[in-house]
């Protein structure tokens, strides 16, 4: 049986029935992220140094494209990104006003790849021009959820500015109240402490 919130034990994965697929794993370092139906399903590093951040974001185009008030994310450098299964049957569009396009000095860089299932329209990640080699991926697409509670728990929280009042954050993490580029990891960079 499957708890959730502070009784759970985080050092086990958790892995309830979220979407129609239950053949996720979490394993060692690595660990998966699937979409709804279940058509594409994702590898992804859950270590250092090719887990790169992790994040809340409260920007506006994160409020639309979630169609929620924040997005959860986390950062992966290519190289270890595999898609188990699927690939084809994402679909994308590339989005050239982006918020932090907006509030740029380097404006022409900020152009966002987004990535999508094709089947049930889950957002599985999103390719940053301006930084190349690298993928946000949704924290809620993870199939093992004690990853949410431990190893993906954000590490900062960006465009606190934008946040709605009635939500009060996420606790612990650092804030920004834009795109701060100079704590964004690059390829092969810093990593996940």
């Amino acid at each position: 049986m499957t708890t959730s919130g502070s009784a759970l034990d985080k050092s086990k994965p958790n892995m309830p029935l979220s979407g129609l697929s239950n053949d996720g794993y979490s394993k060692g370092d690595v660990a998966t992220a699937t979409c709804y139906c279940g058509a594409v399903q994702l590898e992804f590093p859950t270590e250092a140094p090719s887990l790169l951040d992790t994040f809340v974001c409260n920007c506006f185009d994160c409020y639309k494209i979630t169609a929620s008030m924040f997005a959860s994310n986390f950062i992966v450098d290519d190289r270890y990104l595999k898609h188990n299964r699927g690939q084809e049957n994402l679909t994308s569009f590339r989005q050239n006003h982006t918020i932090a396009r907006l509030e740029s000095t380097t404006s022409e860089r900020y152009h966002m790849i987004n990535c999508f299932c094709k089947t049930c329209g889950t957002l599985m990640y999103r390719v940053p021009e301006a930084f190349p080699g690298q993928s946000i991926l949704r924290i809620g697409t993870v199939d093992d959820f004690s990853l949410m509670e431990t190893k993906l728990k954000p590490r900062r929280e960006q465009f606190v500015h934008s946040r709605v009042s009635w939500l009060k954050g996420v606790d612990g993490p650092k804030k920004s109240e834009r795109l701060n580029e100079d704590t964004l990891a690059s390829a092969g960079g810093v990593g996940v402490q």
